[in-house]
């Protein structure tokens, strides 16, 4: 059984960086892709990032050059380090796997989701 649980969300003001950690546990580390998705209410689910076992990684346009994802593979975790936050960043943030070594963004290429971390910034 896969489970993912993310962590390291909350509020932030404008500008400020936060680092969401998903740990993952029930699956083999040799070929598995970790992505990043949010989701504001109401609206479709955004793929942010995304980071294969062999550090192939995907960004979305709209985070590029403001989110980094990396990875622990002996841990089983994934981080997303998130700088120079807008409120427009104010969502859920999940975190997903899919087991392939190649990478999306997209969230129906993803079989397993996190309940999710709350980021919240203000202006």
């Amino acid at each position: 059984q896969v489970q993912l649980v993310e962590s390291g969300g909350g509020s932030v003001q404008t500008g400020g960086s936060l680092r969401l950690s998903c740990a993952g546990s029930g699956y083999s580390s040799g070929a598995y892709c970790i992505g990043w998705f949010r989701q504001v209410p109401g609206k479709q689910r955004e793929g942010l990032a995304s980071i294969s076992t062999s550090q192939f990684t995907v960004y979305a346009n709209s985070v590029r050059g403001r989110f980094t994802i990396s990875q622990d593979n002996a841990k089983k975790t994934v981080f997303l380090q998130m700088n120079n936050l807008e409120p427009e960043d104010t969502a859920m943030y999940y975190c997903a796997a899919r087991p392939k070594l190649y990478c999306t963004v997209n969230p129906v290429d993803f079989d397993y989701w996190g309940q999710g971390t709350q980021v919240t910034v203000s202006s």
